[in-house]
């Protein structure tokens, strides 16, 4: 384990009970892979490879059948909130307003009112929800929810952010909206981030490295750099060396 990483995972496996017959299911085999810190990582891969059981290894949900984990130097051993996760599901509170959701775990962290009102108010202008925090979750849009998550998650101040599918469920372009944001609050917070998609232009787009989880090893199969100059615009998905590494993924995952 090198000394700048923040994620490092060591021949991990994970195995499932398989419930149809004897024997069990192989989630993840001799999994290595380490993630630097401020470092913007994504996974890729086809359904049932493993992308998401890693991250609930490394977030603490799920302990490994074997190899080791660990975060800043420390081996995993359950949740903290040095690690946070974002799903594809929002999982708000229904029943709470944008800032009231936003600072639901600066409440449970025990920090006074007027510092919880002023972390959420800084992050609702951080992810352009300003005017908005008032609504409950039923009177937001897909995109706006995911935003309420995201600042949910960085009300906390994680070292961390792990993010399962965050934009799966919104339209291409709303997506494609959120993936500016997120960049621009990677830029911002310097957080590091492990992210899964199975958009291959999103993971370009948003990442400093690439991940390709083979279905048949249950392994990472390729990792590619994107050697593209940050900051980066949407038009960048034009340039022709973001198409030729759209290719070269394209081939690793097929």
């Amino acid at each position: 384990m090198r000394a700048e990483d923040m994620i490092c995972l060591e021949k991990v496996c994970k195995d499932y009970d398989n419930p149809d017959r004897k024997g069990s299911i192989e989630a993840l085999k001799d999994f290595n892979l380490s993630v630097r810190r401020g470092e913007f990582v994504s996974l890729l891969g086809p359904s049932g490879c493993g992308k998401t059981t890693l991250i609930n290894i490394i977030a603490g949900f799920i302990k490994p059948t074997s190899g080791k984990v660990y975060f800043d130097g420390q081996k995993v051993s359950g949740v903290d909130r040095s690690r946070i996760v974002v799903f594809q599901e929002y999982n708000l509170f229904d029943w709470k307003t944008v800032k009231e959701n936003i600072e639901f775990g600066l409440k449970t962290k025990g920090l006074p009112r007027s510092m919880r009102i002023e972390i959420s108010r800084n992050l609702i202008r951080m992810v352009n929800l300003a005017g908005f925090e008032d609504l409950y979750p039923f009177e937001l849009s897909g995109g706006m929810k995911q935003r309420v998550a995201l600042a949910r998650a960085l009300a906390v101040n994680p070292q961390c952010i792990l993010m399962d599918e965050p934009l799966g469920s919104l339209d291409s372009q709303m997506r494609e909206k959120l993936q500016v944001e997120i960049m621009s609050l990677w830029h911002k917070t310097k957080k590091t981030i492990l992210m899964v998609t199975h958009d291959i232009e999103e993971a370009i787009f948003l990442s400093d490295r690439v991940a390709v989880i083979s279905k048949e090893t249950n392994n990472i199969g390729k990792i590619i750099d994107i050697d593209i100059p940050r900051p980066r615009s949407i038009e960048v998905k034009d340039m022709p060396l973001f198409q030729e590494i759209k290719r070269t993924l394209r081939e690793a995952i097929s």
